[in-house]
Protein backbone atom coordinates (compact mmCIF):
# COMPACT_ATOMS: atom_id res chain seq x y z
CA UNK A 1 0.00 0.00 0.00
CA UNK A 2 3.00 2.39 0.79
CA UNK A 3 4.27 1.58 -2.78
CA UNK A 4 0.79 2.77 -4.49
CA UNK A 5 1.01 6.35 -2.57
CA UNK A 6 4.02 7.02 -3.58
CA UNK A 7 3.43 6.52 -6.73
CA UNK A 8 0.61 8.63 -6.70
CA UNK A 9 2.36 11.46 -5.12
CA UNK A 10 4.77 11.37 -7.86
CA UNK A 11 2.14 11.23 -10.59
CA UNK A 12 1.03 13.95 -8.13
CA UNK A 13 4.32 16.12 -8.37
CA UNK A 14 4.74 15.25 -12.56
CA UNK A 15 1.46 16.68 -12.82
CA UNK A 16 2.18 19.59 -11.07
CA UNK A 17 5.40 20.16 -13.26
CA UNK A 18 3.59 19.92 -15.87
CA UNK A 19 1.33 22.15 -15.59
CA UNK A 20 3.79 24.82 -14.63
CA UNK A 21 5.57 24.20 -17.86
CA UNK A 22 3.17 24.33 -19.79
CA UNK A 23 2.05 27.74 -18.14
CA UNK A 24 5.87 29.12 -18.64
CA UNK A 25 4.95 28.09 -22.85
CA UNK A 26 2.05 29.84 -22.89
CA UNK A 27 3.30 33.23 -21.42
CA UNK A 28 6.38 33.17 -23.88
CA UNK A 29 3.88 32.79 -26.50
CA UNK A 30 1.25 35.42 -25.64
CA UNK A 31 4.63 37.91 -24.66
CA UNK A 32 5.78 37.32 -28.24
CA UNK A 33 9.02 36.12 -26.22
CA UNK A 34 11.48 33.51 -28.45
CA UNK A 35 14.27 31.56 -26.67
CA UNK A 36 16.72 33.75 -29.01
CA UNK A 37 15.26 37.28 -27.62
CA UNK A 38 15.23 35.64 -23.90
CA UNK A 39 19.06 34.58 -24.03
CA UNK A 40 19.70 38.11 -25.65
CA UNK A 41 18.17 40.17 -22.60
CA UNK A 42 19.77 37.78 -20.54
CA UNK A 43 23.07 39.18 -22.31
CA UNK A 44 22.58 42.84 -21.49
CA UNK A 45 21.67 42.46 -18.29
CA UNK A 46 24.79 40.50 -17.36
CA UNK A 47 26.92 42.90 -19.13
CA UNK A 48 25.19 45.96 -17.21
CA UNK A 49 25.04 44.31 -13.77
CA UNK A 50 29.15 43.42 -14.46
CA UNK A 51 29.75 46.83 -14.26
CA UNK A 52 29.04 47.31 -10.53
CA UNK A 53 29.46 43.81 -8.90
CA UNK A 54 31.08 40.35 -9.99
CA UNK A 55 28.76 37.52 -10.45
CA UNK A 56 28.27 34.21 -10.89
CA UNK A 57 27.39 33.50 -14.16
CA UNK A 58 27.01 30.54 -14.04
CA UNK A 59 23.85 30.41 -11.19
CA UNK A 60 21.99 32.95 -13.30
CA UNK A 61 17.97 31.97 -14.14
CA UNK A 62 16.61 34.55 -16.02
CA UNK A 63 12.99 33.56 -16.76
CA UNK A 64 9.32 35.24 -17.82
CA UNK A 65 6.72 34.41 -15.78
CA UNK A 66 3.42 36.28 -14.49
CA UNK A 67 2.26 37.70 -11.46
CA UNK A 68 -0.59 40.45 -11.21
CA UNK A 69 -1.03 43.93 -11.47
CA UNK A 70 -1.63 45.18 -7.60
CA UNK A 71 -4.25 48.20 -9.06
CA UNK A 72 -6.99 45.66 -10.59
CA UNK A 73 -5.29 42.10 -9.90
CA UNK A 74 -4.94 41.75 -13.83
CA UNK A 75 -2.23 38.76 -15.08
CA UNK A 76 0.56 40.42 -16.61
CA UNK A 77 4.13 38.87 -17.63
CA UNK A 78 7.23 39.54 -15.42
CA UNK A 79 10.61 38.76 -16.06
CA UNK A 80 12.41 37.52 -12.89
CA UNK A 81 16.42 37.40 -12.80
CA UNK A 82 18.22 35.63 -10.33
CA UNK A 83 21.15 36.78 -10.56
CA UNK A 84 23.89 35.38 -8.10
CA UNK A 85 26.47 38.49 -6.45
CA UNK A 86 29.89 37.44 -5.62
CA UNK A 87 30.68 40.32 -4.50
CA UNK A 88 30.63 44.08 -5.41
CA UNK A 89 33.04 46.05 -7.72
CA UNK A 90 35.14 49.11 -6.02
CA UNK A 91 33.98 52.14 -7.96
CA UNK A 92 34.32 55.65 -7.71
CA UNK A 93 30.67 57.29 -7.39
CA UNK A 94 29.89 60.22 -9.59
Amino acid sequence: MTFLKKVGKNEDNSKNVAKERLKLVLIHDRANISPRFLEMIKGDIIRVISDYVEIDEEGIDVKFTRTRRESDNTPIPALIANIPIIKMKDRLMD
